[in-house]
């Protein structure tokens, strides 16, 4: 018996399995208004809207998640070289109080972040594994999501960027 219409049936299978799963980095609302939203910690309260007219990039991250932990410097370093023009707002859905205070000072995370255990924010977008980021532009519209980790200072990141 010939092995190949089983092998042509599993490849039909793990095709369809990773299409199936791949949530894309188009969503719907990609080109409309981004959900607005105030997060409120011990810390610090941030809305969405104060930020117009800058171009944002939302970054919703958690200290247990490796590749979040791995974009985060990228995301610093971004951050200090285009302050004037983009804002990131690092949103993080840790439960744990303490052990997101300690990351931020472990790591040196010098961004505007802010914790939402609630995950009222990201539910707002649809996100549900870390990270996912979202590039807002200055008049409010989302232009681009992000799956996974991102080298934000790359060439490329920054040329898009600049280029809102």
């Amino acid at each position: 018996m010939s092995r190949k219409p089983q092998i042509c049936l599993l490849a039909a299978f793990v095709l369809l399995f990773v299409s199936g799963c791949d949530r894309g980095s188009q969503p719907d609302m990609v080109g409309r208004p981004a959900p607005q939203f105030t997060v409120q910690d011990a810390d610090r309260t941030v809305s969405l809207h104060d930020h117009r007219g800058k171009i944002v990039v939302l970054n919703f991250w958690a200290t247990w998640c490796p590749p979040c932990v791995e974009e985060m410097p990228s995301l610093v370093a971004m951050q200090a070289k285009m302050r004037d023009k983009v804002t990131v707002l690092a949103v993080s859905t840790d439960q744990d109080k303490s052990a997101y205070d300690r990351f931020l000072i472990d790591h040196k995370v010098a961004l505007l972040t802010v914790r939402d255990p609630e995950f009222k924010s990201s539910r707002l977008y649809g996100s549900f594994r870390y990270p996912e980021t979202y590039v807002i532009d200055g008049n409010g519209t989302l232009k681009r999501k992000f799956i996974g980790p991102v080298e934000w200072t790359k060439p490329e990141i920054i040329d898009y960027l600049n280029k809102l």
